[in-house]
């Protein structure tokens, strides 16, 4: 009998095939993949990988209109030109598959690895998703490392066809809102005689909603003045316990009072109290991203990346987890211990196992499928700087769970000036226990005057500063993912994802979001006239029903029906205000396109595209005023509101993913160019110059070579052997 074992990735399968193989598996080419062959009882067992999702949806047939209900799986190379080398993968699977009469899902053990699993047996096995059971088992592994992929192996489960359900539910479901409402919107933009592709998506536009609510909130806040009486002591500070008082008249009391009386303050309250400290929990991907955010500023995106990656080598467990559990099963002392031979960690590993502290401290959220990110103990070798600071987090956070609880003495001192209370809070780490096992963890620590009740405080100043309330706070790509969360919309390893895409659509910008002039109005037309694409309610709606397919209780096809109905009755709405839309979208894409003043005759220079899809900047005044400038393509242009002084074209900014960005004006000849010009030219001229050749390097000393054994004797034998007469 021969078994197919399906991994996610390429790497994921050599680590399978070096655990089950136990030295005896054997790598084989088919055109560029390798899939790897091992004996197995009296059998055989192939692993072979995917790249992620080798089908993809698409609808049936090939109208640009909308809306589209009737869609299909298909393979992903047919789909998109972009996924053209997904076809070998797919072709190994199906050649081995035709040997093969059982097929294993070794697919990272998620919603996602489920529907990439479960869509290639059903293909290689030509069986419908409620039958593949006859023919298929799962593997469950958190970790790749040899024991835990051996483990797996030795207890296969059932296909975990509920979740293939739910998984195939998002997918359908966020397809057809996104191809909808994006070729709806692209077609509203069109009608106005502008063109843009847009898109927006069933938890895209919730996102913006985010946003924009916020960013309105920041807008129409209008900051109130209030005052603080501060009264000093040295360079200590205390504040008066009226807080902020926002009655100008009050705080001018308060402040006079305190001045009459300062040469009398007296201490009327010195309180003590010891706080314990629990470590924090370990992470799930939320909380990394986040404190990744925090300690390294990495975007939430590569911290996802990176994460992956360390998992896909076997030095963490799997990052797209919900849980803050340590189960006892995952032999959390061998870990320590396996973690205590890098030198890194050795003194906390060490430490840890003279107290016998093994009980982690533990979050509230749970993952029936995998739990907190952990080390798996595997030392890392051969990883990026950025990597290292990843997994460094990652090990120190783990190694905390199993400190001591941190002891901090808070104190506070209230004094009594002139009638006015004055109040001051410190703080002193008297024992750091687990913060000295994670140093990117920080108790921050303030001094106090040591003084006891009813002792006299020298006052050496008082002040009375005016102040004023702050706006909400944008969010930052962290942040956000955090508040999705809150507010259930995407899943822990789509957020990032989505944020991304909102900014490719140029609808938010910078590290501070801030929601751009044409995502406004992009958020604005919908939310006047088809507010369901924005409202999160109709999302969290359908996120809670495929939460109940994935637990049995809810069948795909209610909630597929259920979905199509809310997009056909929102499309509908979306139609009959098209013309609003179309309208209110106009105006802003025309102001977000224009990058300054034609110099030739007054009006506005707007970026366009070609027929080819090109951009490139032309006159508003065109066809009476034909005059363009290129642009640099795969480039986001962003106007600075400022002009060459010598071609008097908009200075733009550039911003080209993976480079820093740059000022440039528009006229290629403008004579700020020729600093650049001279320098492409010497380039040029160097590289036309005929090459000194290289000096040959000396030959090595040829080595003696060992005299060769004579052969005279055995020539001479086989004469002798030779019968006479033959030659």
């Amino acid at each position: 009998m021969k078994t197919l074992i399906i991994a996610e990735k390429p790497s994921v399968a050599l680590r399978i095939a070096i655990a089950l193989g136990n030295g005896q598996h054997k790598s084989v080419r088919n055109g560029r993949i390798t899939y790897y062959t091992m004996p197995h009882g009296d059998g055989e067992i192939y692993v072979a990988a995917a790249v992620g999702h080798l089908f993809t949806i698409r609808q049936k047939g090939k109208e640009r209109a909308y809306p589209i209900t009737e869609i299909e799986w298909a393979p992903s190379y047919l789909t998109n030109k972009r996924s053209e080398y997904t076809k070998e993968y797919l072709f190994t699977l199906k050649k081995l598959a035709q040997e093969c009469s059982t097929f294993i899902n070794a697919c990272d053990y998620d919603i996602e690895g489920t529907v990439i699993g479960t869509n290639i047996i059903k293909e290689l096995s030509g069986l419908q998703a409620e039958a593949i059971g006859s023919v298929s088992k799962r593997m469950k592994f958190s970790t790749t490392t040899p024991k835990d992929l051996l483990d797996s192996f030795g207890s296969l489960l059932p296909p975990d066809i509920n979740n293939f359900y739910a998984g195939e539910a998002r997918h359908m479901l966020d397809w057809l809102w996104g191809i909808n409402f994006s070729r709806a919107l692209t077609s509203a933009l069109s009608s106005s005689g502008q063109y843009k592709q847009l898109s927006i998506g069933r938890v895209q536009g919730p996102a913006l909603g985010l946003l924009a609510k916020r960013e309105k909130e920041i807008a129409s806040f209008k900051p109130e003045p209030y005052w603080n009486v501060l009264a000093y002591s040295g360079e200590f500070e205390f504040i008066n316990s009226r807080g902020n008082i926002f009655a100008k008249q009050e705080a001018e009391s308060a402040f006079s009072a305190a001045n009459s009386g300062r040469d009398n303050a007296v201490v009327s309250e010195a309180t003590s109290a010891e706080q314990l400290r629990r470590p924090y929990p370990p992470f799930d991907l939320t909380s990394l991203q986040l404190e990744a955010s925090r300690v390294f500023g990495f975007d939430p995106s590569a911290t996802l990346a990176m994460a992956q990656s360390l998992y896909e080598r076997s030095f963490i467990s799997y990052p797209r987890t919900s849980s803050q559990k340590l189960p006892r099963t995952l032999g959390l002392p061998r870990i320590i211990a396996d973690l205590g031979k890098n030198p890194a960690y050795s003194t906390i590993a060490a430490e840890i196992a003279s107290k016998g502290r093994f009980t982690p401290a533990e979050g509230p959220k749970e993952d029936e499928a995998h739990p907190a990110i952990f080390p798996t103990g595997v030392t890392p070798k051969g990883i990026t700087g950025s990597e290292e600071k990843l997994y460094d987090l990652i090990a120190r956070r783990f190694l905390s769970c199993f400190g001591e609880y941190a002891k901090v003495n808070n104190f506070s001192l209230e004094i009594s000036i002139g009638g006015e209370t004055f109040e001051g809070k410190g703080s002193k780490v008297t024992y750091p226990g687990w913060l000295d096992y994670y140093k990117y963890a920080k108790i921050k620590e303030r001094d106090l005057p040591n003084l006891e009740k009813g002792q006299r405080v020298e006052i050496t100043d008082i002040k009375m500063p005016e102040l004023q309330t702050a706006p909400p706070k944008r969010f930052t790509k962290a942040g956000l993912i955090s508040e999705l969360e809150k507010h259930n919309l995407g899943t822990k390893a789509t957020r990032a994802a989505i944020i991304d895409t909102l900014f490719k659509r140029n609808y938010i910008e910078g590290s501070s979001i801030r929601v751009t002039e044409f995502g406004m109005t992009v958020y604005d037309a919908l939310e006047k006239n088809c507010s369901m694409i924005v409202d999160e309610d109709t999302t969290i709606t359908l996120e809670k029903d495929m939460d109940l397919i994935s637990k049995g209780k809810m069948p795909e096809s209610e909630v597929l029906k259920k979905g199509k109905e809310v997009l056909l009755t929102a499309i509908e709405t979306f139609n009959s205000n098209k013309e609003k839309i179309s309208e209110e979208m106009k105006e802003s894409f025309k102001s977000a396109n224009v990058l300054g003043k034609c110099p030739k005759d007054g009006g506005d220079l707007v970026i366009k595209r070609s027929f080819r899809g090109k951009q490139f900047v032309a006159c508003s005044n065109y066809p009476k005023c034909t005059n363009t400038y290129p642009l640099p393509q795969n480039a986001k242009i962003v106007p600075t509101g400022n002009a060459c002084e010598f071609c008097h074209t908009p200075i733009v900014k550039i911003i080209r993913r993976g480079k820093p960005p740059f000022e440039i004006d528009l006229d290629p000849n403008c004579v700020t160019k020729d600093a650049f010009k001279k320098k492409l030219e010497a380039k040029a001229e160097k590289a036309s110059e005929p090459q000194k050749p290289k000096p040959k390097p000396k030959p090595a000393a040829k080595k003696r070579e060992k005299p060769k054994p004579k052969k005279a004797k055995k020539q001479k034998k086989r004469a002798e052997a030779q019968p006479k007469g033959e030659a």
